[in-house]
């Protein structure tokens, strides 16, 4: 199965933003790996907390639209919080 997810660039870095966001009900991420660039970017919590319960969404490669480019990737860790079940942060990396 393969997924596709729409997300944002994501300008503000640090402990005080990526809060700002989840308070939002967003999601910090980031793209790294492959020799690139790191990218910061940000998802809408309820986009992303239905397909992440999928198996395979974790062993996957999955498209992440980016300012209209379309970018191959996989889930490297997702922190959740303690009790809630939200999620807190993704790290993918270039596939």
């Amino acid at each position: 199965m393969s997924y596709t997810i729409a997300a944002e660039i994501r300008t503000e870095i640090g402990k005080g933003s990526s809060r700002r966001l989840r308070h939002a009900n967003k999601v910090p991420a980031v793209i790294y790996g492959a020799g690139k660039e790191p990218i910061s970017i940000k998802f809408d919590h309820k986009d992303i907390i239905n397909i992440q319960e999928n198996a395979d969404f974790y062993s996957s490669d999955l498209t992440i639209t980016v300012d209209g480019n379309d970018v191959k990737v996989r889930v490297q860790a997702m922190q959740r919080h303690a009790f809630k079940g939200l999620i807190e942060h993704i790290d993918f990396k270039f596939a």
